[in-house]
């Protein structure tokens, strides 16, 4: 709103109106307003959600301070949700293709999400949503974004900019010749490649899957990728929501990673950035910036009321949002193969309950009994049990979940300086 308001006053001569021409003025703007929005409704909507009685169902599992967290309200996603909403209307430009689609991911997954948590709180369900339900809810949002990806004609690449000066002469009001330069990239073009990290030409084509040339291979190339962003949207908002177990975790985490996403948008929708870095050129994607930036605010902002103790939950509502967002901006900005290292700790947490409900399973029907490789999964929790290795373990033999969340969210800032680093890994 603040952004078309000045858009249709420029004529006028406002002072520092200039300001919201720039991605990074209205991106700081975005993340401040975020902030400040988490804060102001954060009490409100948790005295409302203790109001209704909406507390978290805790399974006892045998972990340290489990039970104190019985009652504690859920569905906080609400309150993410909410504050970037609030600073994407304010201050991005709600007609780019790539705001677009993040907000359709947010507000999807969000209603995916509250329909979850609606059923454990008030159903008494503590299943919730049946995986399969889960899973057509997540397909269809990532065949929508797919779809749009492949074949909307805003959505383009330039994956090798080739810079160029372009002049053109203009008179002014007093009738005087002026010269006007601008920097244009030329051949932009839809396609399906993508960046692969430690590799000198690091771009990856999906074309090169297929086996079909000519008409069949065209479409077969897009088909892949398609499958592969349905895939990662999938996989991201799940990853997350498994993190999402201690006080500060996800939220944290997902703040670290939407940091280094804001980073590749702005690079990436900026011409010059994109030609100096040898990356790809994403027209427009720089508005991304501006969401994620809202996104990082708001999360900080619930940090405020979900770091440990938490007075708050962020429940599926929020988990299951804040990974798709992740995903989908990952996959708009061609970094998805990237994932596994900027989201490694999403990826490691995913991967333990992959393994442990594999082997378990694999391993009960040849001998009857079950084994498990981790003493609890996800991975979080591992650490919270007794005979974990002398290098983590606090003198009490059980690492405090304050402690995890910390040294979890020091290996995340290391991968994501790693991941900044991979842009000049050529």
């Amino acid at each position: 709103m603040i952004y078309y308001l000045f858009q249709l006053l420029k004529e006028y001569d406002i002072p520092g109106a200039g300001l919201i021409t720039y991605l990074s003025f209205r991106s700081l703007m975005a993340a401040l307003t975020a902030l400040v929005m988490a804060l102001i409704v954060g009490k409100k909507i948790i005295r409302a959600i203790q109001r209704y009685q909406i507390g978290e169902e805790i399974r006892d599992l045998g972990l340290e301070g489990q039970l104190a967290k019985k009652g504690t309200p859920t569905m906080g996603g609400i309150i993410i949700i909410l504050s970037i909403l609030t600073g994407v209307v304010l201050w991005a430009d709600l007609s780019n293709i790539y705001t677009i689609l993040l907000c359709i991911t947010l507000l999807w997954l969000g209603a995916l999400g509250f329909c979850d948590d609606y059923i454990k709180v008030f159903k008494h369900n503590k299943e919730g949503m049946s995986e399969k339900a889960k899973l057509i809810g997540q397909i269809s949002l990532g065949l929508i974004i797919g779809l749009t990806v492949c074949y909307s004609p805003k959505i383009l690449v330039r994956d090798d900019v080739s810079v160029k000066q372009k002049t053109e002469y203009a008179i002014d009001d007093s009738g005087k010749m002026q010269v006007v330069t601008t920097t244009v990239a030329e051949d932009i073009v839809k396609s399906t490649k993508t960046t692969i990290p430690f590799v000198k030409d690091n771009e990856f084509d999906y074309k090169w899957l297929t086996p079909l040339k000519g008409k069949w291979g065209w479409w077969s190339k897009w088909a892949i990728y398609l499958v592969m962003i349905v895939l990662v949207i999938t996989a991201c908002s799940n990853s997350v929501n498994l993190t999402d177990g201690m006080d500060g975790l996800a939220a944290g985490t997902s703040a670290i990673s939407g940091a280094v996403l804001l980073v590749f948008a702005y690079l990436s929708g900026n011409v010059i950035y994109s030609d100096y870095l040898n990356i790809m050129f994403i027209p427009g994607a720089g508005e991304a910036a501006v969401f994620m930036s809202a996104m990082i605010g708001a999360l900080i902002g619930f940090l405020w009321y979900n770091s440990y103790p938490a007075q708050v939950f962020m429940g599926d509502t929020g988990s299951l949002a804040i990974g798709g967002v992740i995903g989908v901006c990952a996959i708009l900005m061609r970094k998805e193969l990237l994932l596994p290292i900027l989201c490694g700790i999403f990826f490691i947490e995913a991967l333990s309950v992959i393994i442990q409900r594999f082997w378990f399973k694999r391993t009960k029907k040849k001998t009857g009994v079950g084994v498990r490789v981790f003493k609890m999964a996800p991975l979080h929790h591992h650490f919270q049990k007794e005979g974990v290795p002398a290098l983590i373990q606090s003198p009490s033999g059980i690492l405090p979940e304050s402690k995890i969340v910390a040294r979890f969210w020091i290996v995340q800032i290391i991968l994501a300086v790693l991941s900044v680093a991979l842009l000049k890994v050529r």
